[in-house]
Parts: C-alpha cells; sequence; structure tokens
C-alpha cells in the first residue's frame, strides 16, 4: 500500500507536469516539416509557406520572398536546404497579383495617386505583422530574422528598405532588375524623384544607407531575359543585374562617405551563377549574405 500511494503520488505530480506544459506551450505552434497556414491582417489574407527542420530549437526565422510568379509554395521548396544548413525556420509569404499587383509588391505600394502612403499601410509593413504572427506562435517574442528576396522579391525588399523600418539583422536584396537609388535625379521607383516631398529628406537617405542591407548578385546574372527591366531608366543603372546590383551599392557608399553617414550596406557575390533563386540561395556566399557565415 505504501508503495502504491507514492505510485499515485508520482502520477498526480508528472500529470500536473503534463498540464502545466500544455498552458506554457504556444497554442498554434508551427509543426516540423513542411505546413502551409493563411494569416489574416485586417482586410488581407496572406499564404504563409513554412519549414520547420527537425533540429530546430531556438533559431532565427528567415522570410523568403518570392519574383513575379508569385510562387511561394515552391521559394519555400528551394529554400529548405538553407534551413537545414542554418538551423532556421523558413516564412515564404505569397502576394498574390490580384491584391498586390506591381506597384503594392515590387514597388512596395509607397505612393498612390501621387500622395505618400501612411507608413502603416506600406506593403514592406506586412514583414512586421508576419514577424509579430510568427512570434506569437512560437512563443518568441524577440525571436531574430532576416530576409531575402530574389528577382521580384530582391525588387520589394529593395523599396521596403528606404521606407519601412524593420526588426531584420539583415535584408537580402538578390539579383533585382532594378534599384531605388537615393537620389532625386532618377524618378520612382528607380530613384526618390518625383514622390511627394516628405519622402526625398536627406534624412530618408541617412536612414536608408544605415539598413541592414546586403546586395546580393550572381557573377553570371548578365542575360536580358524576359523578365529583365531594360528601359531606358533602368539602364541607366547597368546592363546587366549582375552590374546594376554592383553599380547601386557603390553609388550608395559614396553618397554616405560624402556625407559621413553610418553605412551598413554589404556586397556579396555569387561567382559561377545566374538568374536562379535555388542556385543563389545553396551558395556558399548565401551565409555571408545573410551575415550568418559564423552560424
Amino acid at each position: 500500500m505504501i508503495f502504491r500511494g507514492r505510485d499515485i503520488g508520482r502520477e498526480v505530480v508528472m500529470h500536473a507536469m503534463f498540464l502545466t506544459c500544455l498552458l506554457l506551450a504556444p497554442p498554434d505552434a508551427i509543426p516540423a516539416g513542411k505546413s502551409t497556414i493563411e494569416a489574416r491582417f485586417d482586410d488581407v489574407t496572406l499564404k504563409l509557406h513554412l519549414y520547420k527542420p527537425q533540429r530546430f530549437r531556438d533559431g532565427p526565422m528567415l522570410m523568403v520572398f518570392h519574383g513575379v510568379l508569385r510562387n511561394g509554395a515552391e521559394y519555400r521548396d528551394h529554400a529548405v536546404k538553407m534551413g537545414d544548413r542554418f538551423e532556421a525556420l523558413i516564412v515564404a509569404p505569397e502576394f498574390d497579383e490580384k491584391t498586390f499587383p506591381k506597384p503594392r509588391y515590387q514597388f512596395g505600394g509607397i505612393v498612390r495617386d501621387g500622395k505618400a502612403v501612411p507608413p502603416q499601410e506600406r506593403t514592406g509593413e506586412y514583414v512586421n505583422r508576419i514577424a509579430r504572427e510568427i512570434r506569437t506562435r512560437e512563443g518568441r517574442k524577440t525571436m531574430s530574422y532576416a530576409l531575402i528576396g530574389h528577382s521580384g522579391g530582391g525588387q520589394f525588399l529593395g523599396r521596403l528598405a528606404p521606407f519601412v523600418q524593420t526588426e531584420a539583422e539583415r535584408i537580402v536584396i538578390s539579383n533585382p532588375s532594378s534599384y531605388t537609388r537615393p537620389t532625386v535625379a532618377a524618378e520612382f521607383p528607380y530613384g526618390f524623384g518625383g514622390l511627394p516631398p516628405e519622402l526625398q529628406t536627406e534624412a530618408t537617405f541617412k536612414a536608408y544607407l544605415a539598413q541592414p542591407v546586403t546586395i546580393y548578385v550572381g557573377s553570371l546574372d548578365i542575360v536580358r531575359d524576359e523578365y529583365f527591366d531594360d528601359s531606358e531608366k533602368a539602364d541607366l543603372q547597368g546592363r546587366s543585374r549582375f552590374e546594376r546590383g554592383k553599380n547601386a551599392f557603390h553609388f550608395a557608399k559614396q553618397l554616405a562617405e560624402e556625407k559621413g553617414w553610418p553605412f551598413h550596406w554589404k556586397l556579396v557575390i555569387a561567382e559561377g551563377i545566374e538568374h536562379d533563386h535555388e542556385k543563389m540561395f545553396n551558395n556558399e556566399a548565401c551565409a555571408k549574405a545573410l551575415g550568418w557565415d559564423r552560424k
């Protein structure tokens, strides 16, 4: 009877501990492996394609942004190796073309009818909302994260960086067709020309150059394909995506040096890689682009 009492007592304690764990665990924690959830943000629902490595414990989040094909699930699939490599939770949002046409996605939803869109309504703000959603589900309010976007997704992040503040460790702009240079001499989206005056201030330029931006380009991304912006204004930035990326970095660096402003950008080149997001993701240089080369 004494031993039985001890067994019952032990069962009571274990049951109480189990209930405590249930109460403390996040109600919607993301399962290991691939999954897709729908997150509601006001009147917009976004599909979030996810991958959590089996070894994931307290690692970072990596948001991956698709290009013009709006293929979020494919980008998630092609980011699985990055997830395993960095033990990171992959989050690939899908911005459908009907809700987020080119002015709202690639060009960031910065202006509407000639007026500056309020900060909370800019498309880049979804990054902050997604971060809060995933942090809540994982029960980690300070979960660190980085952003990487390729081609059209690189354009999106390239227009997020000047106009939206996030908590991202790095904003990796990979092989876009064009960049928003910190100058009023070029019209938006290639520069700040034509934007409302409140978006053209030196304070805006200074904050832009202080962002943790990485320009990440493939050395063989030199083909002017069907998705390449071959307009006259874009060609002023260079004749290829590779050339435009290098030129954008050096333009920004020179301005920061002239003004004596903080400059937190990096230029990282993936040698021998063409316009291919999967190869860019899996290239060894990607770790340096994300600032995770020591992980």
